[in-house]
């Protein structure tokens, strides 16, 4: 929690609503989220330049916002009928809560190769294959910043057993093992610590 930005109230309305249009899956203006939340679009544009880890097209549209994408990378998420894509493991976990959508995620084993794919809805995880699904973690020692798909979403990867993600990270220090149960239930405890009263309210 301490490693990511500080959201306060009109932050917290801004991430949400941000995570909720780019799971439509198109570009997001910053007009259209000021639009929505009834909020001036300075206000938008100045809380997100106040954030790493927000991508954005030529158009100066988001395309990417912590944890969730549109464009490609190795773990695929769909919502609704919507190709998207996640940084990493774990956004695939606790980024459905946000939405209030269940999410349809595939990946592949850096081990083994192995088909990994299991559903997430809201309020817990469900159809995990393979049955021995773990997650690498890493705890992080400072702050986020633009490198935080370098220095930690890298490093938090979905593995078909704990065989192969103890290969794994015996090869990587500093990151161990959890559960899928463990990973998403710390990614509950991260949206409730960040967006707990947005969230309250509008699912």
């Amino acid at each position: 929690v301490g490693a990511m930005p500080d959201f306060n109230s009109a932050g917290q309305r801004v991430a949400v609503a941000l995570y909720r249009q780019l799971a439509q899956g198109k570009p997001v203006s910053p007009g259209k989220v000021a639009e929505n939340l009834g909020l001036s679009r300075d206000l938008v544009l100045n809380t997100l330049k106040g954030w790493p880890g927000v991508f954005y097209d030529g158009d100066k549209n988001v395309v990417g916002f912590w944890g969730i994408a549109q464009r490609e990378t190795p773990h695929r998420f769909k919502v609704e009928g919507k190709q998207l894509y996640t940084w990493c493991a774990w956004d695939s976990l606790f980024i459905p809560q946000i939405l209030g959508q269940t999410a349809y995620v595939e990946s592949t084993c850096p081990t083994t190769g192995e088909r990994i794919s299991l559903t997430v809805s809201p309020d817990r995880v469900q159809e995990v294959s393979p049955a021995g699904l773990v997650v690498s973690f890493l705890t992080p020692d400072t702050p986020f910043d633009e490198n935080v798909v370098l220095s930690f979403c890298h490093y938090v990867l979905f593995f078909s057993s704990e065989e192969a993600g103890t290969k794994w990270t015996a090869e990587h220090k500093n990151t161990f093992l959890l559960s899928v149960e463990e990973a998403y239930q710390v990614g509950r405890l991260t949206n409730r610590a960040h967006f707990g009263d947005v969230l309250a309210r509008t699912n």
